[in-house]
């Protein structure tokens, strides 16, 4: 298992940074575009659709809806708030599982939903491409993720006791969110005194850092949440030693979209 996961990650390492960063334009969305639709074909078999005309139709109508969001940006700040309200109710129903499972609305609902989760991601990688220092903003976002994901590692392997999401994620504790949550944040500090960032901008950069890394984790258990109702435990085996495409982005799918609006409402770009 490791030599695989080793192979995998040497082989897609180098694919992944060329197509975040050397891409622009439409060549990026396209880059991004593909990785969403690997996404929403591994998406149907969570919402219960097994059969694999059924997978590719449903990452077909995806690539189709955003080509759509492609050809008409105005949709963007449309798609963010979307997003963001999206999220404040997945944070609700990983709080509520598993009896908010009933308000999932089923296979249809389900599909849906991996429409709020995927089309707003794509969105928010693409503006951010856009703005300026578009590949720096890309790697920040990236960065917090990864950051908290280390940071609640080591610190839940440390100090966890108290689980954060026993029926979603057993293995996730409080100790190692907020572990994840303050490695983030110094990284944060660092990076703003070194940039000679004034107080009041430091403030809101600590403060949008915790906002995304908060929801990168929820972003995690949705996925987990799915996961677990339907009895699979990595969304797919594209990935040799890695699961799935999903099981790889599940925290950025949360963390771009409210990262980029965080960003618009700071007056960084215009979606």
């Amino acid at each position: 298992m490791l030599k695989q996961r080793i192979i995998t990650a040497l082989v897609l390492l180098p694919l992944a940074l060329c197509g975040f960063f050397l891409l622009d334009g439409g060549w990026f969305a396209l880059f991004i575009g593909a990785v969403v639709s690997l996404g929403a074909w591994e998406w149907a078999r969570l919402a219960g659709f097994d059969a694999q005309p059924a997978r590719v139709g449903y990452a077909a109508v995806v690539a189709l809806l955003l080509l759509l969001l492609y050809r008409l940006p105005v949709l963007a700040p449309a798609l963010l708030v979307v997003a963001m309200l999206w999220w404040g109710v997945a944070t609700a129903l990983v709080l509520a599982y598993p009896g908010s499972s009933r308000y999932w609305g089923g296979g249809p609902g389900k599909l849906l939903i991996g429409w709020l989760i995927l089309l707003p991601a794509w969105q928010g990688l693409v503006l951010l491409k856009q703005w300026p220092l578009g590949n720096l903003l890309i790697l920040a976002v990236m960065v917090l993720v990864w950051g908290a994901d280390v940071g609640a590692y080591f610190s839940g392997k440390a100090f966890g006791k108290r689980k954060l999401a026993p029926r979603v994620s057993p293995g996730k504790s409080w100790e190692g969110a907020i572990g994840g949550l303050l490695f983030c944040l110094v990284l944060t500090l660092a990076v703003g005194l070194y940039r000679g960032w004034s107080m009041s901008g430091l403030g809101l950069a600590l403060l949008g850092a915790a906002l995304v890394v908060a929801i990168s984790v929820v972003g995690d258990l949705t996925e987990s949440m799915f996961k677990r109702q339907s009895g699979i435990k990595d969304s797919s085996q594209l990935l040799p030693g890695h699961g799935g495409v999903l099981d790889r982005i599940d925290s950025l799918t949360a963390a771009v979209p409210v990262f980029a609006v965080l960003l618009w409402l700071a007056g960084w770009g215009t979606p």
